[in-house]
């Protein structure tokens, strides 16, 4: 069996988006970051989320509840952060409006919402399948998680505005 932190430390090698998954209404809106977050299948639109089975999101959701997946840009580390915290409220002071059903926050780098299609038990995680009936995308740069710190995604070419690294 693999060691632990040997594993933690193999997949901190990993870039990842990092995402806001989201749901409930305007009085009650639920969210948490996650950064195991994909796309599964274009026929039909699919994406695919991995929810730790301790996330408070976990009890809102069942199969047909609209879900948002708001993957985030380079100015919001401080929210990737904040919707990682526990026992705050997350929400509080963060502008966000119900789109497409869900939570979407002010600033995202891309939007995706459906409802959940399935929920799926996988080792210490829920793997949620959801069915997306939007997608937006935004022109400014993705946040991305990599060896456990913040930054972004630059193309190997000179002059790319998308190469700042995030200080956490």
């Amino acid at each position: 069996m693999v060691d632990q932190q040997a594993f933690k430390d193999a997949m901190s090698q990993l870039a990842a988006a990092v995402a806001i998954v989201t749901t409930g209404t305007a009085e009650a809106p639920h969210g948490t970051t996650v950064s195991a977050f994909m796309s599964l299948s274009l026929d039909p639109p699919m994406v695919l989320v991995s929810l730790d089975k301790r996330s408070s999101l976990l009890a809102q959701l069942g199969v047909g509840a609209p879900i948002g997946i708001n993957v985030l840009s380079t100015e919001q580390d401080t929210l990737a952060r904040r919707f990682a915290s526990k026992g705050i409220d997350r929400f509080a002071g963060v502008e966000w409006a119900i789109v497409d059903d869900a939570p979407q926050l002010d600033g995202d780098h891309t939007w995706v919402a459906g409802t959940v299609g399935r929920i799926i038990e996988a080792g210490d995680h829920f793997l949620v399948l959801v069915d997306v009936h939007s997608a937006d995308v935004n022109t400014n740069c993705p946040l991305l998680y990599w060896q456990r710190e913040f930054g972004t995604h630059g193309m190997i070419q000179p002059g790319n505005v998308c190469t700042e690294t995030i200080e956490g």
